[in-house]
């Protein structure tokens, strides 16, 4: 039986390695006792990536979004905050695949469940399938990650249009305020 430190290296060389076969570069930190393990270079974002061991519990994986440490007063818990970290990447030992979890995405939790197969009790609303979480899915060249970008001014943005069904359209005078939105055609094709 390993042990939580075991663990925790098994998990971080397991989420190295991934994050590499997707040519993603990675960083550790000198010294050990920061709030993240490494950082993630996606595209021109620097992410940083707080490593989790992910146990399986039948067709959920457990992903503890929390540290534990002792003090006199017993064993505390601490929730990592959006100043911290920016991500978690979790490693299932018995599945041996990594997902990627951004933090902007969950929130405050204690804890992030990613589903394997349907609820028994035919939940649908709400599921986190851990097939839309694994490192090809977020960080892959096609990933939602790898999509997000960072604008001069520090906006992020996606690609495509807002709202759906509209494109940038430029002026045609040459003069204005700039693009313009112009709804696509919705009826059927002329003629």
């Amino acid at each position: 039986m390993l042990t939580s430190d075991q663990k925790g290296a098994v998990a971080e060389t397991a989420i190295v390695h991934a994050a590499i076969k997707l040519g993603i570069s990675v960083y550790t930190p000198v010294a050990e006792g920061g709030r993240y393990d490494m950082i993630f270079e996606v595209g021109s974002r620097l992410v940083r990536v707080q490593c989790k061991w992910a146990p399986r519990h039948g067709d959920v994986i457990v992903v503890r979004c929390y540290s534990t440490r002792r003090s006199c007063d017993g064993l505390l818990r601490r929730l990592y905050s959006a100043d911290e970290i920016d991500a978690f990447a979790a490693y299932c030992s018995d599945l041996d695949r990594c997902y990627f979890l951004p933090l902007e995405t969950f929130g405050k939790r204690s804890a992030i469940q990613l589903r394997l197969a349907p609820a028994r009790n035919n939940q649908k609303a709400g599921l986190n399938w851990a097939k839309d979480f694994e490192f090809a899915a977020t960080l892959g060249r096609r990933g939602a990650i790898a999509q997000l970008g960072e604008r001069p001014d520090g906006i992020r943005k996606v690609a495509g249009s807002i709202p759906a069904g509209s494109t940038l359209q430029p002026p045609s005078d040459g003069g204005g305020s700039g693009p313009q939105r112009t709804p696509r055609p919705t009826g059927p094709p002329p003629g």
